[in-house]
């Protein structure tokens, strides 16, 4: 078994953006080999890293070539696991159960390819689990940044009838039945162990993600006197119109290298 985080191979892939180089790698996480899209800058320099976390299940809310190169025009080493089972990856995606790992040791894959120190996280939807417990885990984290982020799966079995299916056949019931289960997969209750500064981003009419998710996290994070700051909308849902997404990104993207994490 190759050590966590082994590029193990890499090929070219399309950029829609001329100034931004795309390559599809595949790394060992927890004994399986695992997928995602790396984005640099042609332009030769000194970048910071970013994590970017994808939101969605399996191919639903797959990374897309466009969204990360969006960030990497930003001055941005980006790496986005497509998490296991996705692409071609071993395993099987959970939903935030040991697919955790997949984003833990996708720090390590960007650090092959970032000359600086300073590695982000920027996380949608599902990805907002997958952020927390990468931060939980690790020490080495500069900033996070989770945009409609999921905080609690019980949450997301609650409100997302047309995900309750899937759920209860990944996580192994409802949370009536497997409490423990959806308990392990939410990092609200290692909460304290994060440590890099945090920016919410919501919309108050997410009806995919509800507004209890980023509230939960704000408090919860608030408890322990964690650096966290919020960006709440009033008029938006799950999605931003596309001028408002482009203008909170290139905000986002300031925000994160302001930080001293």
């Amino acid at each position: 078994m190759k050590i966590n985080g082994f590029v193990e191979s890499s090929r070219s892939y399309p950029s829609p953006n001329p100034q931004v180089r795309l390559t599809e790698i595949t790394y060992w996480s927890e004994g399986l080999r695992v997928k995602g899209l790396l984005a640099e800058p042609v332009a030769k320099g000194i970048y910071e890293g970013l994590l970017y976390l994808r939101g969605g299940m399996q191919g639903i809310g797959m990374v897309r070539p466009a969204r990360i190169a969006q960030f990497a025009s930003q001055g941005l080493v980006v790496f986005a696991p497509y998490y296991r089972g996705n692409r071609g990856g071993e395993g099987r995606d959970e939903f935030g159960g040991n697919d955790r790992y997949d984003a833990v040791n996708g720090v390590d894959v960007l650090k092959q390819f970032c000359r600086s120190h300073r590695i982000h996280i920027f996380a949608f939807s599902r990805g907002g689990l997958m952020a927390l417990w990468t931060g939980i885990l690790r020490d080495d984290i500069t900033s996070i940044v989770t945009w409609a982020g999921v905080s609690n799966p019980k949450f997301t079995y609650e409100e997302r009838i047309d995900m309750r299916r899937m759920m209860k056949r990944v996580i192994g019931g409802s949370p009536t039945k497997m409490p423990e289960a959806y308990e392990e997969r939410s990092p609200i209750a290692k909460i304290k162990q994060l440590n890099a500064p945090i920016l919410i981003i919501h919309g108050k009419k997410d009806e995919n993600v509800g507004m209890h998710h980023a509230l939960l996290l704000e408090e919860s994070l608030k408890a322990f006197n964690k650096h966290v700051e919020t960006w709440y909308y009033n008029d938006f849902t799950h999605f931003f119109p596309s001028a408002v997404n482009h203008k909170i990104v290139k905000s986002a993207c300031n925000w994160m290298k302001l930080q001293k994490g």
